[in-house]
């Protein structure tokens, strides 16, 4: 393990990147074609953090992502290496992006085709169908108030956030997506149906900004993709690129501290002992975890700060490989519960382990057949659950959820399934813990609210040590697969010229 006091004189400046999810491996590859020389460090055995693989009994199942709204994001890291991505990783589009199954047993089958969407709204309420595209022009607006003039852009000054508070206004962006969808449409099962994207943020539809609606116009105009072999494979592919450039990742290492000479961040310490020492530091893990734990008395984001904060809900996860096909399910299903708003009350607020779910259901061998065995099929069924926050002992709990959701699953869309499964496997908010670091085993980091967006939320520059930048979901721009990228976007706009340095 080479440290930059090793190098020659002339070398490049050192790198050092903490965590290999998306945002870190992203960051890596902006530094890199920066001219920086860049390590990687990663405490787990393989990269892509929450987007890691699970591979058993001859099945491959994503941990976490499974769709790609914004593939450019990905497209530009390629780019500044000089290759496609087209000729690294293959992009499915899918359509319908999903099939949303209401507790009725209805069902709407989302796209971007306009007309196959009015034809499906009016199946539910007629009246709607003018509310919908009354909602898509809503959503276009919020798409460039929140992703066009926000997503890649610092907001690490009062000042940057003073000056996105116009538009904020003009969004209204103090209500809620659900409260907004419900200005628009009127059919209750619609308004879930239009409301529930948060979620895939950690946001809790009754009280994330509307402003989050951005997402049903990312969707409509870049599309919902699947890439084949699945979501790691862009991870894999993300590291051979920081390996052309010369730089490294490195697997089962851990930052223990982030070391500092004076207010500058000088490398990091490792568990085990050694130390990496670099011009810049990167932190990609858990923002709360990088303040708390990593940083030397952090000022701002204290202990204290971090305990009163609001974190996204806990996700329980069920992989699972059936010995059978279940050729009537589409690639995604989202299984709507009997209840919405209390439902969501129970799981942010009340912490509670309620009876009743609503449920994502992902069957990638739908679209990529080679992730099961011949004649097999591959899942993961997501419930969103309350943090650790709440009192839920998971070891007792964890199965006896399971079972019920198995047998939901067996009762409405897969019919014998129980009898079916060959494979199995659990992750639950303790598990985010304790492989992600994950504050409060929260799936998303903070909570995507109004008061905790943007300035609000721990800056992409860090406050408390200088040539420290973090990435990932719990700093700006926040959680999903865009939001982590474009934060090493941000981080590009910020670190000096690797000349600086020389």
């Amino acid at each position: 393990m080479n440290d930059s006091t090793s190098l020659p004189e002339n070398a490049k400046p050192h790198a050092l990147v903490i965590g290999a999810g998306f945002g870190g491996l992203a960051a890596a590859i902006r530094l890199g074609a920066r001219g920086y020389a860049v390590t990687v460090i990663e405490r787990l055995e393989q990269p892509g953090g929450r987007a890691r693989v699970f591979k058993q009994d001859g099945f491959t199942f994503d941990a976490g992502p499974t769709i790609v709204t914004a593939p450019f994001l990905f497209e530009e890291l390629f780019e500044l290496c000089g290759e496609s991505m087209e000729d690294h990783v293959t992009l499915k589009s899918l359509s319908p992006f999903y099939t949303v199954r209401f507790n009725d047993g209805e069902e709407l089958h989302y796209s971007a085709d306009t007309e196959l969407m009015k034809a499906e709204i009016a199946r539910f309420n007629p009246d709607d169908v003018a509310g919908y595209e009354s909602l898509l022009i809503e959503s276009r607006k919020c798409y460039e108030t929140g992703f066009v003039k926000m997503v890649d852009r610092p907001f690490h000054t009062l000042g940057r956030m003073v000056g996105a508070i116009p538009d904020l206004v003009t969004r209204r962006a103090y209500r809620s997506i659900y409260q907004m969808v419900s200005h628009h449409i009127k059919d209750e099962r619609l308004r879930m149906a239009f409301s529930f994207h948060p979620l895939f943020i950690g946001g809790n539809p009754m009280r994330a900004s509307c402003v989050f609606g951005l997402i049903l116009h990312l969707e409509k105009e870049a599309g919902v993709h699947y890439a084949m072999g699945g979501t790691n494979t862009i991870a894999q592919a993300l590291v051979k690129l920081i390996e052309k450039q010369g730089g490294s990742v490195l697997y089962n290492v851990e930052a223990e501290k982030i070391l500092t000479e004076g207010r500058m961040a000088s490398g990091a310490r490792l568990t085990d002992g050694e130390t990496i020492m670099a011009d810049i530091v990167v932190s990609n893990a858990d923002s709360a975890w990088t303040h708390s734990k990593l940083l030397p008395k952090p000022r701002r984001w204290t202990e204290a700060k971090l305990a009163r904060s609001a974190y996204s809900m806990g996700l329980f996860v069920w992989y699972f490989g059936t010995n059978r096909k279940f050729e009537n399910l589409p690639h995604h299903t989202i299984m709507m519960g009997p209840r919405y708003g209390p439902l969501l009350k129970d799981i942010f607020d009340r912490k509670i382990l309620a009876d009743d779910f609503s449920l994502y259901l992902h069957r990638p061998t739908a679209t990529d057949p080679s992730l099961a065995p011949d004649g097999c099929d591959g899942f993961y069924v997501l419930s969103p659950v309350p943090n650790l926050s709440g009192n839920i002992d998971w070891a007792v709990e964890a199965e006896p959820y399971r079972q019920k959701i198995e047998a939901h699953l067996e009762a409405t869309v897969m019919p014998g399934l129980k009898d079916s499964v060959i494979s199995s496997r659990l992750l639950t908010p303790p598990d985010f813990k304790n492989d992600y670091l994950s504050y409060n085993g929260a799936g998303f980091s903070f909570e995507p609210k109004i008061t905790q967006i943007a300035w609000f939320r721990p800056h992409n520059v860090c406050e408390d040590v200088d040539n420290l930048y973090l990435v990932g979901a719990g700093t700006h721009p926040g959680a999903g697969v865009p939001g982590v990228i474009a934060s090493a976007k941000i981080i590009d706009k910020l670190v000096p010229e690797a000349s600086e340095y020389l």
